[in-house]
């Protein structure tokens, strides 16, 4: 069955959140590393403002930088996720803002036929709200919300101002998410049309 033809259903953990913070999606196999980092930030969500890469145990895949030269990567726009699948993997890391350092674990947790109803990369579900872009890591959003789920706490108003409205920790935002993934489900979709407008241009 070619790669087209299958998916992997994944399960995103971003790691040391207390309590996890997580996704679950669906994902073509024949899907680029890069269309899987636009996935995730689109199920987390982020903004897609800063660096990713994802690592395989010692193999490095991401956008090629002159930052990250003399170093071994390999292009994630090019590396499709059924070549990681391909060769057992099962569990890999997808590491977001090298500032905030933002490392998650993704577990292929099945793989198996696309549904030919369904439009891909899907959400299925998750937990808890992602941290806001630049809040500093790991430290700055324990801080971020210690001030923001405590109605007296001194930094309380400040922090919602910098952050630009409440802030519900529990509260998963599906219909951006929903929002993020149709977008690229379409642009995928439309993708998959010209290839295969221009395969039947090429063979007359």
């Amino acid at each position: 069955m070619p790669e087209t033809s299958r998916i992997a259903r994944l399960r995103v953990t971003l790691d040391d959140t207390k309590p996890t913070i997580w996704r679950a999606v669906e994902v073509p196999l024949s899907a680029s590393l890069k269309l899987l980092h636009e996935v995730i930030q689109a199920a987390m969500p982020f903004q897609d403002y800063h660096l990713f890469e994802f690592r395989e145990g010692a193999v490095r895949y991401a956008i090629p930088d002159s930052e990250w030269a003399g170093r071994e990567t390999r292009s994630a726009k090019t590396t499709k996720l059924g070549a990681l699948v391909g060769r057992g993997t099962s569990t890999f890391t997808y590491t977001y803002d090298f500032g905030d350092n933002w490392q998650h674990t993704v577990t292929v947790e099945k793989v198996g036929p696309a549904d030919p109803e369904v439009a891909y990369p899907r959400f299925l579900d998750g937990a808890r709200r992602a941290p806001p872009e630049d809040v500093g890591g790991t430290m700055g959003f324990e801080e971020f919300l210690e001030a923001v789920t405590k109605p007296r706490h001194p930094e309380r108003k400040r922090m919602l101002e910098w952050y630009g409205g409440p802030f519900d920790p529990d509260a998963l935002d599906r219909e951006a998410i929903e929002t993020g993934m149709t977008k690229l489900a379409r642009r995928r979709s439309i993708g998959q049309a010209a290839f295969a407008m221009s395969r039947g241009h090429f063979q007359r």
